[in-house]
């Protein structure tokens, strides 16, 4: 059974990293999150900013993103 594209890349997504340990969803969420602390003079970014600014990243849910945020240890509440 051959994995089509979307497969592939939903793999990719969830593979940690052998340098840090982190998936390629958990970076991104790390950029972006450092990218909107700058733009705003390292003041807390709003979860729904951050949620934004992933899905211009990745296909992600807003759960999804909360679990991704409590696991990686930032406070989004």
């Amino acid at each position: 059974m051959a994995m089509d594209r979307s497969d592939a890349l939903a793999a990719l997504n969830n593979l940690p990293d052998v340098r840090d340990g982190l998936t390629r969803i958990e970076r991104i969420i790390l950029y972006v999150l450092n990218e909107a602390q700058q733009e705003r003079g390292g003041r807390s970014v709003p979860s729904a900013m951050v949620y934004g600014r992933v899905l211009e990243y990745v296909d992600i849910g807003e759960v999804e993103l909360q679990h991704y945020l409590d696991r990686l240890g930032v406070s989004g509440r």
